[in-house]
């Protein structure tokens, strides 16, 4: 965490100029893995936190929009998804939203970093909710990269929940243009993915146009759509890539008849005006990612400022 132990703020770099400053009640958790920063803070607005390379993550007062913006287009665009894979998502509500869904017969969570699993099992039980122990779920604790290299499953729905791409971090070769074509091959003829994109503060809009452009390499249909995550402190940028449906095909009335056919319980987030709704993008947004003409590459990667 930036500061001293016993400071009483923690700040969070969000680019050259910025900070999201928060007030730290109790720091509940401290460690250096060997892939990454974990803290587990007492945020003052927000609650329990999990805090990943100095990156808030999840906190208790607002996971829910997150992690329901990131899973449920991607999962309700596909007709009938049964096999899901997550990548990353080690606080576990990821899959949690995943598995409220009545199809899904298995999903595997591969995530690199098994200490965040741990600590989430004991630290952060509604945001897992129980997932990491549902009968359909499988975890396997390796680079994703490597896992999706060395298999050859095949899977309705990927949804990629990963840290923002930090140089010397472990996830920026999960934003790369051959990264999304590996996942391709891994997806069924219906197959849909979605991802976070990183910020889309109009000053800094280079990953989340960056992301869309490289996704284009790999997917015919590529959606992108923001969300307001509080904690994150600015807007935030999300994709759903598709090989045949598109997302913005679908009406309202549509999201909410699937909403209520297919998800078990109630969302606290989404609706199915919502769902329509968050792919129609400002004009600087849409013109900002038209133009946009960078491909991220292995061999030419995209960091975000930290």
């Amino acid at each position: 965490m930036a500061g001293p132990k016993n400071s009483k703020w923690f700040h969070e770099r969000l680019g050259p100029g910025e900070e999201h400053v928060h007030e730290v009640k109790t720091v509940l958790f401290s460690k250096k893995t060997p892939f990454q920063q974990i803290d587990v803070v007492e945020l003052g607005g927000y609650g329990r936190s999990l805090i990943l390379d100095g990156k808030v993550q999840s906190t208790q007062t607002d996971e829910f929009i997150y992690h329901e913006v990131l899973v449920h287009p991607a999962m309700l665009t596909h007709p009938d998804p049964k096999r899901v894979l997550v990548v990353g998502g080690g606080e576990g509500a990821t899959l949690r939203e995943v598995l409220r869904h009545r199809t899904v017969e298995r999903a595997l969570m591969v995530d690199i970093d098994r200490e965040v699993v741990e600590v989430s099992r004991t630290m952060f039980p509604e945001f897992h909710a129980g997932a990491f122990d549902d009968p359909r779920t499988e975890l396997a604790f390796e680079d994703a990269r490597r896992w999706i290299e060395t298999h050859d499953e095949v899977f309705d729905v990927i949804i990629i929940d990963l840290s923002d791409p930090i140089e010397e971090g472990p996830c920026y070769r999960l934003y790369t243009r051959e990264f999304y074509r590996l996942v391709s091959r891994r997806l069924s003829p219906m197959g849909t993915i979605a991802l976070q994109s990183g910020t889309v503060a109009p000053h800094d809009l280079l990953n989340f146009s960056a992301i869309y452009k490289t996704l284009q390499t790999a997917f015919p249909v590529v959606c992108p759509y923001t969300a307001n995550v509080p904690c994150f402190g600015l807007p935030w940028g999300f994709q759903v890539a598709s090989k045949q449906v598109n997302p913005r095909s679908f009406s309202a009335g549509d999201y909410d008849g699937m909403i209520g056919r297919r998800i078990n319980g109630a969302l606290r987030y989404l609706a199915g005006e919502v769902c329509a709704a968050q792919f129609a993008l400002p004009r600087h947004l849409r013109e900002r990612i038209e133009r946009e003409t960078r491909v991220i590459e292995d061999d030419a990667p995209l960091y975000i400022y930290h």
